[in-house]
């Protein structure tokens, strides 16, 4: 086998495969039986009540639970084969963007031709689902499609997608919740209908899945090996590729993202002993409805009077990342993320001088974006009193870009610095969707909390995710992959958390959904001067500790070997960092990338030394949010894009150009 297939997978249990699947089936029985028994009672009139029963229980019940069955096998069957194709344990429609793909495609099509949607909106989410991983698997070809790569491009082309999917939900505020709510996944049902829309393209997909079996079999090969046997290897991959794709791009575009199921159903599968490609096949759909059907009974068991915990799509990601740390392990693809950048060999011969100019082109950029601006009269440079009457609206702003891009940027330098991998960031390796999740579970403790109970329980949040990601990223070997994976994973399972409150569609989800849009719009004073404040406070001890920041990138043994205490330094860092990322997503979202842009810049220009490459994060970081929210302004005057969102369009494809670009080497 080539060493793009060596993947470990999960190995045969010590017990009895069947127990897994015995145990399985019988709480799914018995979840079911307990919904039949307890379900509410129909009040009034026995005999009307009786009749409305019986409606309930054959249009809303029965239906629900076969939309499950079917959604689930039918990811389960599109989750085996893209692992089957790509030899990657963790390939599934979240992992490659395909959800996210064809969700963007359908959020378009509601908003610009609902007509188009109606009349082929399987067709609709086919063609997004298709382009997008396309595009992941276009990324990932130079280095072979291994899985390190193929998952990081996915989860950002994910990333992209969903940051454009808002910008048009908020777009159309009118369908904001009802958006979000179809998109987390619920499989709420009125009629049959989507079960007779998705069950004979289940049926079709597995009669097509078993004639492709010898393929299948063949494709766990070397590619030499599958060819000398006579398979044609480009066009059986882009066959089983299209199945795959098709059969999750239908299941979203009827009931919405059901997050990780893919992942999950075959991994369950070879647990309760399925090795054979044929068993895998049979296997993966009977788990996935299993899954997907047990997590559906539970959503409504356990919510208040029978109505939904949250949507089964969002409960049932939850799981995604707590699975992909468990087969982190098992992911070994042949190359891996150097510590060094395409351009670290430049260096800066004057770099005072050069932060200088840093500085002036920053003063510049601030009064363009203060002055210029279009209006409907066309574009005005407003001076004297239009500039003063102006000042009150466009100053905060300015100012709330400027000092979150600042602390994303030496964020983002600390935690490349004290973790050594160049494309770790507060929003790559889920310091930011911390920061979310603990926004979150401060609206569950105070209803309506104040912006300081807001940021602190964000800054809480983000530095539990960054504490848990270098645990758990040192115990896989602290490896450049390891690390992103760590993140990708807590950041899926964050995000989740985030995704079921936000499919509520109360209070709490119109000021997550703000949050997540990134917005300046509301920045006053009160913003203004948190970023002013923060920035002044945490950034400048930075300063003090550039000989630690110097040090840690070499290794924790030379570290301790000059007297830096390695555990206690990497713990101040790690708070000063989370503090900064937690107050600047706190004033403009997560989703920017500006903590990953801001010290690539800084290195690509030429500045190494310590104290200069962190204030040129800094200053970089800066200038680009300000520019971010002045284009975001002046793109599609007089409507506005969130500046998180918009930065994180330019973000995204950066991160993407910068892997395919990135040099490997032989993984240990």
């Amino acid at each position: 086998m080539s060493e793009t297939a060596s993947l470990s997978m999960p190995r045969a249990p010590s017990r009895s495969p069947i127990m897994p699947a015995c145990a399985l089936a019988v709480a799914c029985v018995t979840s079911f039986v307990l919904l039949l028994l307890l379900r509410p009672q129909v009040p009034g009139d026995p005999e009307q009540a009786k009749a409305l029963d019986a409606i309930l229980l054959w249009n809303s019940l029965v239906p629900r639970a076969a939309i499950a069955l079917v959604s689930g096998a039918a990811l389960g069957l599109a989750g085996a084969l893209l692992q089957r194709i790509l030899r990657n344990p963790i390939a599934d429609a979240s992992t490659l963007g395909i959800a996210s793909g064809a969700q963007l495609a359908l959020t378009l099509g509601l908003s610009f031709s609902p007509v188009l949607t109606g009349v082929s909106r399987e067709l609709v989410a086919f063609a997004g689902g298709l382009g997008a991983v396309a595009l992941v698997l276009a990324l990932s070809w130079r280095r072979g499609l291994d899985p390190v790569t193929v998952t990081i491009c996915g989860m950002i082309v994910s990333m992209v997608a969903a940051s454009l999917s808002v910008t048009l939900v908020l777009a159309r505020g009118e369908y904001a919740m009802s958006i979000h709510i179809w998109g987390a996944g619920a499989l709420n049902q009125q009629d049959w209908g989507g079960v007779t829309s998705l069950a004979p393209q289940l049926a079709a997909g597995i009669l097509v899945a078993m004639l492709l079996l010898r393929p299948l079999n063949v494709l766990a090969l070397d590619d030499a090996s599958a060819k000398s046997l006579g398979v044609s290897l480009h066009t059986a991959r882009f066959a089983i590729l299209m199945l795959a794709v098709w059969l999750s791009a239908s299941v979203t575009a009827t009931v919405g993202i059901i997050g990780f199921l893919g992942l999950a159903a075959p991994a369950v599968a070879r647990l309760c002993g399925a090795r054979t490609t044929h068993r895998i096949m049979t296997m993966a759909p009977l788990t996935g409805a299993a899954i997907l059907f047990l997590t559906d009974c539970l959503t409504q068991l356990l919510g208040p009077g029978f109505s939904d915990l949250a949507p089964t799509g969002a409960a049932t990601a939850l799981i995604g990342g707590p699975l992909l740390l468990f087969l982190l392990p098992r992911v070994h693809g042949p190359t891996a993320v150097t510590a060094k950048s395409p351009g670290s060999l430049r260096r800066v011969s004057r770099p005072s001088l050069a932060l200088l100019l840093f500085g002036a082109l920053f003063l510049a950029t601030l009064a363009v974006v203060l002055a210029v601006g279009p209006t409907d009269g066309g574009w005005k440079i407003a001076v004297g009193s239009p500039l003063s009457d102006l000042l009150p609206f466009r100053l905060p702003r300015i100012v709330v870009a400027g000092g979150a891009g600042a602390m994303l940027g030496a964020a983002g330098f600390i935690i490349q610095r004290v973790t050594g991998n160049p494309l770790a960031s507060p929003e790559v390796v889920g310091v930011s969707s911390g920061a979310g999740a603990g926004l979150t579970v401060t609206l569950f403790i105070f209803a309506f909390p104040s912006p300081p109970i807001m940021i602190a329980g964000m800054v809480l949040g983000a530095l539990a995710s960054f504490l848990a990601m270098n645990v758990i990223a040192r115990r896989a070997g602290m490896s450049p992959e390891a690390l992103l994976l760590t993140g990708v994973a807590i950041s899926a399972f964050c995000l989740a958390i985030i995704g079921m409150v936000l499919a509520q569609g109360d209070m709490r989800s119109y000021i997550l959904l703000t949050w997540l849009s990134g917005s300046t719009n509301r920045a006053g004073p009160f913003e203004a001067w948190t970023a002013i404040i923060s920035l002044s406070i945490l950034t400048a001890p930075l300063f003090l500790m550039t000989r630690w920041l110097t040090i840690l990138p070499l290794g924790a043994g030379l570290a301790r070997s000059v007297g830096i205490s390695v555990t206690p330094t990497r713990l101040l860092l790690a708070a000063v960092a989370s503090l900064m990322t937690a107050i600047s997503s706190f004033l403009i979202g997560p989703l920017s990338l500006t903590g990953l842009i801001a010290p690539h810049l800084s290195r690509l220009i030429g500045f190494h030394r310590t104290r200069d490459h962190l204030l040129a994060a800094m200053l970089i970081g800066a200038c680009l949010l300000v520019l971010a929210d002045w284009l975001s302004r002046i793109i599609i005057y007089p409507y506005q894009v969130p500046v998180g969102l918009f930065a994180a369009l330019i973000g995204g494809p950066y991160l993407l150009w910068f892997l395919s670009r990135k040099e490997t080497r032989a993984s240990p």
